[in-house]
């Protein structure tokens, strides 16, 4: 009978343990990318990954983000390099894009604290290589959400915003007013008002990139995917 309890305890401290070990291992988070490259253009838009530690820090990250990004694409692996400096893991290299390490990288349209910073399921994550190496004028840009949904023939309010900073380097999110829509990167009639609002009319259902661009500001290509209906 000792034997018997001695061996049930035994088993039940086991599951126990495996159990614990189940619990200790959470599912990778499904995210989205988008990537800017050094002329402006967004080589990805959207696009799902599986944010799987691919460091084997112990944690979801930008960092394994953007690895996954590239790692879906044919040669994206060695397009994508980054390396330990002064300011923690750095980027060297973006979409094939060497340029001394000017990048910029946000999560779900807030700046981010750095490329280990964590990422959970359904975050959105927008990186990009500078255009301009000189003056250093990108300016982020977002729409209100990065997903929408309209039925065909109605109008999709969307409202465009822009990061500037303040005297003291203080990031302040201001309407992207006169910036001019684009679906599918072709230039549409639709500009945006002094609050950065606009509505577009899709005739067809489908899947649509709607982004924007500026003669005042050197936009960061905001991204909206919207999907339309019957």
């Amino acid at each position: 009978m000792k034997k018997t309890l001695a061996l049930l305890l035994t088993l039940l401290l086991v599951c126990t343990a495996l159990t614990g070990l189940c619990e200790a291992a959470p599912t990778a988070p499904q995210v989205y990318v988008s990537i800017t490259d050094d002329t402006g253009a967004l080589a990805l838009a959207m696009e799902a990954v599986t944010a799987a530690d691919h460091d084997g820090d112990g944690a979801f990250t930008i960092h394994d983000a953007l690895t996954a990004a590239h790692a879906a694409h044919p040669d994206g692996k060695d397009a994508y390099t980054v390396a330990q400096t002064e300011w923690g893991l750095s980027l060297m290299e973006l979409w094939g894009v060497e340029n001394g390490g000017s990048y910029g990288y946000y999560l779900n349209d807030a700046m981010a604290t750095g490329l280990l910073a964590p990422v959970a399921e359904g975050d959105h994550i927008k990186a990009y290589a500078y255009t301009d190496l000189e003056g250093f004028t990108d300016t982020y840009s977002w729409f209100e959400a990065p997903t929408a949904e309209v039925k065909a023939g109605e109008t999709l309010p969307l409202t465009l915003y822009a990061l500037t900073f303040d005297e003291n380097f203080a990031p302040v999110s201001l309407p992207a007013a006169e910036a001019r829509l684009t679906v599918n990167g072709d230039a549409t009639e639709t500009v945006t008002d002094a609050e950065g609002k606009a509505g577009l009319v899709f005739d067809a259902p489908g899947i649509y990139l709607v982004s924007a661009v500026s003669d005042t500001m050197l936009l960061v290509a905001p991204v909206c995917l919207v999907t339309v209906t019957e």
